[in-house]
């Protein structure tokens, strides 16, 4: 019965942020941006690589979710339909920059990686990684493939569904899976490969 009541809160949570965000209520967003700014800002710091940029994109997101609440729909959790805010605003952003790295975003077999902006510089996962003493996990997870490592993110770090993760990728479930898999086989190679 408590799971019921449990299904029930978070349904009627998702019911509220719709409507507070079609009549652009300021107090649902104060909310919505305590409750998410940390593991929005830690998948963009991990997903750029870079601060600076990680906290502009932070910006335009809040901004793009006011001017856009409307769109949201209680289908998927908020926190899917944020970090695909996020994550069109990143791949923007590389667009304007790069635009030779394109066809790079879809092939996950390319030696280029267009999402890792910072070459040499470790990566944000990898100095807290450090600092919690797996610096092997960290170093690990910076060779295996982007297009793999944003799904392992999602799923490990953000406690995504493969549903939600097929959202936020724009892809279909199977494809968040097989990516899936494959960036685990892919860290394993590496920690195989470290040993």
């Amino acid at each position: 019965m408590a799971l019921t009541s449990v299904l029930t809160t978070l349904e009627d949570e998702r019911v509220e942020i719709v409507r507070g965000l079609r009549r652009r209520d300021g107090d649902v967003l104060d909310w919505l941006i305590e409750r998410y700014q940390h593991r929005l800002f830690r998948y963009l710091l991990n997903l750029t690589g870079r601060r600076d940029l990680a906290e502009e994109l932070f910006q335009e997101t809040w901004v793009r979710v006011l001017e856009r609440g409307h769109l949201y729909s209680d289908r998927y959790p908020f926190i899917a339909w944020l970090l695909t805010i996020a994550r069109h605003l990143t791949i923007d952003w590389l667009r304007r920059r790069q635009p030779e790295s394109l066809d790079a975003l879809m092939d996950p077999e390319s030696e280029t990686k267009p999402l890792d902006l910072v070459a040499g510089t470790p990566s944000p996962f990898e100095a807290l990684a450090a600092r919690e003493k797996s610096g092997h996990l960290a170093a690990a997870l910076d060779r295996v493939p982007v297009l793999f490592r944003e799904v392992l993110l999602l799923r490990f770090r953000e406690d995504l569904s493969l549903e939600e993760i097929a959202a936020v990728i724009s892809a279909p479930v199977a494809t968040a899976k097989s990516r899936l898999y494959r960036g685990l086989r892919a860290l394993a190679t590496q920690f195989a490969g470290n040993s």
